[in-house]
């Protein structure tokens, strides 16, 4: 999901916020769970009253993994990239990172879109370093992104036509 934020940071323009698609809220996911486990220990006690004594704990197991699962795939949901630029910067931050994972001046930086097994990759690169972003978008919003930023790109190199063409 791509969201435009206000500028937040100290003298930036704007923000482009970045987040993977949750297909669950955090109700929705304890309800699957809720659901499975069920399901797992009527099972493992319809089996145990016909004399496997191994059900229960296998049930148990079981659930801890299904848990551990949901919430590993529900983590995965928090991570975000944000893409914030100023007049004379312009800097890629990760919620897995303290420091921005890139920084540069946005009329040195460009934008490459490689094609690798059918799907986009969105690099962005100035001064010898590249950093990916958007990877964990799908990719029809890793092409919308690559759209964007190539529009602010050009204005904030001074390549558009003028302010008015910034993204919306």
């Amino acid at each position: 999901m791509i969201e435009r934020l206000p500028s937040v940071l100290a003298g930036s323009d704007a923000q482009l916020l970045l987040r993977p698609r949750r297909a669950l809220t955090a109700g929705q996911f304890g309800i699957v769970f809720a659901i499975l486990a069920g399901a797992m220990w009527a099972v493992a006690l319809a089996t145990f009253s016909q004399g496997n004594v191994f059900a229960p704990a296998f049930a148990l197991l079981d659930s801890a993994l299904v848990a551990v699962a949901l919430r590993w795939a529900w983590r995965l949901g928090e991570r975000y990239e944000l893409i914030a630029w100023g007049e004379r910067w312009l800097e890629v931050r990760r919620s897995t990172q303290p420091e921005p994972a890139f920084r540069a001046h946005p009329y040195w930086v460009r934008l490459r879109v490689a094609r690798e097994s059918g799907q986009a990759r969105l690099l962005l690169a100035a001064c010898g370093e590249e950093v990916e972003v958007g990877a964990f978008l799908s990719d029809e919003e890793r092409l919308d992104l690559a759209n964007q930023l190539k529009q602010l790109l050009a204005v904030a190199s001074g390549r558009g036509q003028s302010a008015d063409h910034s993204l919306r």
